[in-house]
């Protein structure tokens, strides 16, 4: 068995899992283990198990169990007394998930009146999930968590408004551990489907070379460029989030190489963690994987998929952007140049070598856009891509010319007949591949690397699923309590007098809760807590979440946590807060870009407003996105301070001031924001002519 190592040691900061399964049988037997885990996501996905979705959701939370405690016991613990306890959790988990599969259908038919066991095994099932999150992702979300559940159980003592009627303690336990309004509500539902799917295909892509087949491209592309070792960075990190959706672990994958090459060039430390953290964060806001959150906001709004891309789409080409501009700048500033054309691989030569890696990714856009459902569009991707795997080892085995022609064009037919047909076409395939994989050496190796992949898959998905089942729990207690209507009526409060402090408040709260959270149990929290304050001040649905899941993800690029940041430290050897304070710079357009959807909904392909209904629509959009290139220009320039030339302070402060306008879209705020841009424009011109060259 090979190590499965998915993350370098550098991850141990966020990951205790990242070195992989350890070695000697209890790592062999966990690497099965999620082998089987992946399998049965697969069969359910594909419907070649069909079951009821309470007792895949239980199963699901189940195999968490299982697999995650005694990982974390190999792991962080050689104490013997600890690494008990954290075993007997594991069989408390699974004793849980066994005892909602086969009572299924008497807890139905008792709810609302459960018996003492039923509340016994649901207090068993919140201490497992509190406890696997709290060892796995540290203290910050269990205390937000068991905040939310005291809430539940000793609010009516609070004072009015913040009180409410009182709860038993065996209503909140059911209502929490039963059904599908806690543990496993629609958090763990996208968890057992549709995020599971795709981080096992990026796991199959990223085994296949995707990787390096990104990484070839982005140096042939930009690396002769001025900061061209930056700009590498942000490319390779922005296609690899289109499949990973993963900030912190595109940081330890494509940092190991973008990190040292941006610091071998002349780029400080500092600078060069930022750039890869900033990069790599924005990978979740790229369709069309987007980090996995936009599945559960297209359940949560109940709209279609496509929807929440398109009015990602221009919000997340605006972000990489202002993250091109900004390392643009830096290295003018610095002089860096960018690498010879000699020493540059030919993209060319990497596409031809392989393009067949980006066909499943092709389908899987061509299959969201096209209406078909997330998890439709995953299991055909995933399909694809083992078929693609197995196909590209068997083919070495057949002459070159035309027997290999035939072989693809064959194995493509038998692809677009699973269209028709349905699954079971491409699972004969895939047994037909694999017998003729264990007949050579090479086949052998490539039954290997699917094998593992399988296994990284479900071990990455331990803390996105365990995050998802805790962060159920909150959402469990503030339907049972409504306590979202306080803080939303807080919100709306000060929207009335102001809708910008209202904006400010909710970005601030969403750092805050944002900090050694990840983004989906923070998206989760946020939205149902600040979603329906702003749809209240007149903001747009898609628009309210997309305002919270943006600043959900800055929250990994902001002091004092920054997890993206102190995952980029040891490879950059340098202070996580250093190189936070480095992205916080770069991700102006993070934070620029959801101030000005919200005060111009058309820059999300959003209703035009006024604007629209004078000029037309796509004339507003046009000019919507204009603007806030130019603001991001602007910003750019402000904070590195150069622009062909040394900045003084007031020029820089003169370019903030325009910026700032160009984002407020208050009456004459557009106005005199552009007519500074000119000012400004023109002044740096002036003053550029008299330089000698």
């Amino acid at each position: 068995m090979t190590d499965t190592t998915m993350a370098p040691a550098a991850d141990a900061v966020h990951d205790p899992l990242g070195e992989g399964f350890p070695p000697g049988l209890m790592g062999r037997a966990l690497f099965w283990l999620a082998v089987v885990f992946s399998l049965f996501q697969i069969a359910t996905a594909a419907h070649l198990i069909d079951m009821p979705s309470q007792i895949a959701r239980a199963l699901h939370v189940g195999f968490l169990m299982a697999l995650g405690f005694p990982l974390l016991a190999m792991v962080k613990t050689q104490n013997p007394m600890a690494r008990a306890a954290v075993f007997a959790l594991a069989l408390a988990g699974v004793a849980v998930a066994l005892y909602q599969t086969f009572d299924y259908t008497d807890l139905l038919l008792r709810a609302g009146d459960p018996l003492p066991r039923d509340i016994w095994f649901g207090v068993v099932a919140l201490v497992a999930v509190f406890a696997a999150a709290w060892l796995l992702m540290g203290a910050a979300l269990p205390i937000i968590t068991g905040l939310f559940l005291a809430y539940a159980l000793f609010g009516q003592y609070l004072p009015s408004p913040l009180n409410h009627r009182g709860y038993d303690f065996s209503q909140v336990v059911e209502h929490l551990a039963y059904g599908t309004e806690g543990i496993y509500g629609i958090p763990i539902y996208v968890s057992s489907t549709y995020i599971f799917l795709f981080i096992l295909f990026g796991a199959f892509l990223e085994k296949a070379g995707m990787i390096r087949l990104f990484t070839d491209v982005s140096l042939a592309a930009v690396g002769h460029m001025t900061g061209g070792p930056a700009k590498v960075a942000v490319l390779s990190s922005g296609l690899m989030g289109t499949i990973s959706g993963s900030g912190v672990a595109n940081v330890v994958t494509t940092g190991q190489f973008t990190i040292p090459l941006m610091k071998r060039f002349g780029y400080r430390p500092a600078f060069a963690g930022g750039v890869e953290a900033t990069a790599s964060m924005g990978g979740q806001i790229m369709p069309p994987v987007m980090g996995a959150v936009a599945f559960i906001m297209a359940e949560t709004l109940g709209v279609q998929y496509i929807e929440i891309v398109k009015a990602a789409l221009i919000p997340a080409i605006l972000y990489f952007l202002g993250v091109f501009w900004m390392v643009h700048l830096e290295a003018g500033k610095r002089g860096l140049r960018g690498l010879s054309r000699e020493a540059l691989p030919s993209a060319r030569k990497a596409l031809r070598e392989g393009w067949y890696l980006l066909l499943p990714l092709g389908v899987l856009v061509w299959l969201l856009f096209s209406g078909f459902t997330p998890l439709y569009a995953g299991t055909v991707g995933l399909a694809l891509t083992v078929l693609l795997i197995l196909g590209g080892s068997a083919v070495l085995g057949l002459p070159e010319g035309v027997l290999r022609i035939i072989f693809w064009i064959g194995l493509g037919l038998i692809s677009a007949a699973f269209f028709k047909l349905g699954i079971w076409v491409i699972l004969a395939a895939l047994l037909a591949l694999g017998a003729v994989a264990l007949a050579s050496k090479g086949g052998r190796e490539t039954l290997g690397i699917c094998r593992d992949s399988l296994a990284d898959g479900a071990r990455t998905a331990l803390p996105v699923g365990i995050a998802c089942a805790l962060v159920g729990v909150i959402i469990g207690v503030m339907t049972l309590t409504g306590a979202a209507n306080t803080f939303g009526q807080f919100i709306v409060g000060v929207g009335e007098s102001s809708l910008f402090l209202s904006l400010v408040l909710t970005m601030i709260t969403c750092l805050i809760l944002g900090m050694g959270i990840p983004t989906i149990p923070n998206y989760i929290i946020t939205s149902s807590i600040a979603g329906p304050a702003l749809l209240a001040l007149g903001v747009p649905l898609i628009v309210s979440h997309m305002f919270v899941f943006y600043f959900g993800i800055l929250a990994d690029l902001t002091p004092p946590v920054a997890l993206a940041c102190f995952a980029a430290a040891p490879i950059a050897k340098e202070s996580g807060l250093r190189i936070s304070l480095e992205a916080v710079k770069i991700a102006a357009a993070g934070f620029v870009v959801p101030f000005m959807a919200v005060y111009s909904p058309a820059l999300m392909l959003q209703d035009g407003g006024p604007m629209a209904a004078a000029v037309g629509y796509w004339p507003a959009v046009a000019y919507i996105t204009i603007k806030a290139i130019i603001a991001l220009g602007l910003w750019g320039v402000a904070v590195i301070g150069w622009l062909g030339l040394r900045l003084a302070l007031w020029q820089r402060g003169l370019a903030m001031v325009a910026a700032f306008s160009l984002v407020a879209a208050l009456p004459l705020t557009d106005e005199i924001g552009l007519g500074l841009f000119v000012v400004f424009g023109g002044m740096v011109w002036l003053q550029a002519r008299k330089v000698p060259a």
